[in-house]
């Protein structure tokens, strides 16, 4: 609304919109989106599966959607596409600007089913890290005109020549959409990178065009990049950047497509540095996402706002809570999973999935393993017991965060997990004297200032 580019996240976004609709979709915000696609009879089928017009507690046991295979049910597409369009089409209301969204490389399955839902909603751009998203503008390209397309997918333990994918047809899917809705526009790419070399590799490799880089610092919230070389520690366990992680902003600069740093850029002063490095702009996220229309559970972002103004709240990069094997900023804050006590007495389980590691199994099929589901079960699937130290179910966790907390049929509700940037502990200086929140407007005309 003031003019930026605003970036919604795809990944998950399924699960919190059957969330929103279990818990009775509160203003009727989802329903009212969903009346704008194009094929109704989809959207019903969601709607008798998830809506509830009177829930009956304020923290309802939520119904999970199938886990995501190599051959997913076309009522998971449904679903997915669905979704995805449903929060871009919520996020272009009321203006003109445009709108992205963002997705991880690591969770590739339900990647081309968010793509496309957010394609049919007109989504101007897609910022994608968490890996090397080689294969990501080519399908855009493809969907485009609602073609078939098919996503090579990481599996470890495959061979060179092995080719494991994904496919997913949109004619299938909803039949007579080419007709119905006619060619779609391609949004911009713009791939999350945090070298150099990772930038060319995907310059060199893309099946199709690239049109800019976000150039992230560790300092980022959300997930990182684990540090180049060899990995070393401080003295509370954190992982240690050093000058293999500093991009060369001139290197950056001479490829000859625009960037945006992100990581700590949230000033007046880190905005004008980034231009007069040749930069097209910043991006925040960390000041958004503490913000009043932040989707962040109120009580938990009221919480961390007060702590961070008594002193009290830190950010940890901690190397071993994301399955996924990268560092992840935890917000340390009492009664979420970065204390001890609340880690040590959940359950272990995995039901959503969303972060399962693929693998080949001795037959040549293809199995699931995540490494914050119970030790056993990972350890009987080939996995080491290592690499379940320390590791957090983000897939629920994060759903917490978001509001949406799962309540299991034994009474026990999955407390979440908070991340942030380093830039938290900065947020007072959008916080007007005397008051204890702010909007994204008063983020805005900071920095701007």
């Amino acid at each position: 609304m003031e003019g930026h580019l605003g970036v919604v996240s795809g990944t998950g976004v399924a699960m919190i919109m059957i969330s929103r609709l279990m818990n009775g979709d509160i203003g009727g915000h989802v329903r009212r989106a969903m009346q704008h696609f194009p094929f109704q009879d989809a959207v019903r089928r969601v709607l008798d599966t998830y809506y509830v017009a009177r829930p009956n507690s304020a923290k309802p046991h939520y119904k999970r959607p199938s886990m995501w295979t190599l051959k997913p049910s076309r009522a998971l597409n449904e679903l997915t596409v669905i979704a995805n369009f449903t929060e871009v089409f919520l996020a272009k209301e009321g203006h003109k600007n445009p709108v992205g969204i963002n997705l991880l490389e690591k969770i590739q399955l339900p990647t081309m089913a968010s793509l496309y839902g957010a394609m049919l909603a007109g989504v101007n751009i897609v910022i994608m890290g968490a890996g090397i998203p080689v294969q990501v503008p080519g399908i855009c390209e493809k969907l485009v005109d609602h073609q078939e397309v098919s996503y090579r997918l990481d599996v470890q333990g495959a061979d060179r020549n092995d080719d494991y994918r994904i496919h997913f047809n949109p004619k299938e899917v909803f039949p007579g959409v080419a007709e119905k809705v006619g060619p779609l526009t391609r949004p911009r790419f713009l791939p999350i990178v945090s070298s150099v070399v990772l930038a060319k590799a995907l310059l060199k490799r893309a099946t199709g065009r690239i049109d800019g880089f976000i150039i992230e610092a560790p300092t980022a919230g959300g997930h990182n990049a684990p540090p180049r070389g060899k990995v070393q520690r401080n003295e509370t366990g954190e992982p240690v950047y050093g000058d293999k992680d500093r991009i060369d902003l001139n290197e950056i600069k001479s490829l000859g497509l625009p960037f945006w740093l992100a990581g700590g850029y949230d000033s007046p002063e880190k905005l004008k540095e980034a231009l007069d490095a040749g930069a097209a702009g910043i991006q925040v996220g960390t000041a958004f996402a503490y913000c009043s229309e932040s989707g962040m559970d109120e009580t938990l972002k009221e919480k961390v706002v007060q702590g961070v103004l008594d002193g009290k709240v830190t950010v940890r990069t901690d190397p071993l809570v994301s399955p996924t094997g990268f560092p992840f900023k935890v917000v340390q804050l009492e009664g979420t999973l970065s204390d001890p006590a609340v880690y040590q007495q959940r359950p272990r389980l995995c039901d959503i999935g969303m972060l399962r590691q693929l693998y080949k199994q001795e037959n040549g099929t293809i199995g699931f393993r995540c490494a914050a589901e119970p030790e056993d079960d990972y350890i009987a699937k080939g996995g080491k017991a290592e690499d379940t130290i320390g590791k957090n179910c983000l897939c629920n966790s994060l759903s917490a965060c978001a509001g949406f907390p799962q309540k299991r049929k034994d009474g026990y509700v999955e407390p979440p997990v908070i991340t942030a940037g380093n830039a938290l502990v900065d947020i007072p200086k959008f916080i007007k004297p005397g008051a204890k929140s702010y909007s994204a407007k008063d983020v805005h005309d900071y920095l701007r200032g």
